[in-house]
């Protein structure tokens, strides 16, 4: 099925405000493109600057693919952009189960329409000082094992650069590169027709993150931690805004706000 008229017209005249500008303020290297499938899927990317979304989403809509991203239900009540979020056929994000069945159902309607759900696994930045990923939730791997919607991991790496985490603004000079590379669908042939309980999403869970995390070595040729950041070993939630103070160490931050549904999938900022 195609995207509907609607919300593909919409499509279009968003992407022609931003396009411009995101290639204004970076040169693009995009790897492994053809490895998209035909079909609709959950696209899994790593998660280290606000403008993520614009970067994926950018390099989706190039390939004719239509990116639908979780977005927190607050938003779509905010004058013009609920209606945009509406228009293009966003996800809402609530925390009662009755608003994960719901975004569950839109979810599939996107993929049947050959759309991208695009979910962070890390639910929020990463908090890892590296700017590694970090402990992923477990909404992607509840939503393909429930649906069989095939999971592609992403990583990219330079837009940090641009609009590092938390930042007020940006650092368009020197220009720089943002690189983005596409990985083979996970294969999660092992974990079918297992029950879907807290130890099986947890694996599948573990599945992806490493997927995504091999992807990023080759992008920054470097070697991961051998243990991946979990904010809940140093005393830091797990989602919304968390700021460092100063250079004493990742513990020392604020949170602010934030959403996360960990029955569905996870939610940008």
């Amino acid at each position: 099925m195609k995207e509907p008229a609607k919300s593909h017209i919409t499509f279009v005249i968003v992407a022609g405000i931003v396009r411009p500008a995101m290639n204004l303020l970076m040169r693009k290297k995009w790897e492994g493109l053809e490895k998209l499938p035909a079909g609709g899927f959950i696209a899994a990317p790593n998660h280290c600057t606000e403008i993520d979304p614009l970067v994926v989403g950018h390099m989706l809509y190039n390939q004719k693919r239509m990116p639908h991203f979780l977005a927190k239900a607050g938003l779509f009540k905010v004058p013009v952009v609920g209606a945009v979020l509406r228009a293009t056929k966003q996800v809402p994000v609530e925390r009662l189960s009755s608003g994960a069945n719901r975004a569950l159902q839109i979810a599939k309607e996107v993929v049947d329409e050959g759309g991208a759900i695009v979910i962070y696994p890390e639910g929020t930045l990463t908090r890892d000082p590296g700017l590694w990923p970090m402990r992923g939730h477990t909404g992607a791997a509840r939503m393909a094992l429930e649906s069989g919607i095939p999971v592609v991991p992403i990583a990219h790496w330079g837009a940090h650069e641009v609009f590092p985490r938390y930042a007020k603004r940006f650092h368009v000079f020197p220009r720089k590169t943002s690189r983005l590379i596409v990985g083979e669908p996970v294969d999660l042939s092992a974990f079918a027709g297992r029950p879907l309980d807290k130890a099986t999403l947890t694996e599948v869970t573990i599945v992806i993150m490493d997927a995504i995390t091999e992807l990023l070595v080759i992008l920054r040729g470097e070697k991961p931690p051998t243990v991946r950041w979990d904010p809940s070993a140093h005393n830091q939630s797990a989602h919304g805004r968390f700021i460092e103070r100063g250079e004493s160490g990742p513990g020392k931050a604020t949170r602010e706000g934030g959403a996360s549904n960990e029955n569905i999938g996870d939610s940008t900022e």
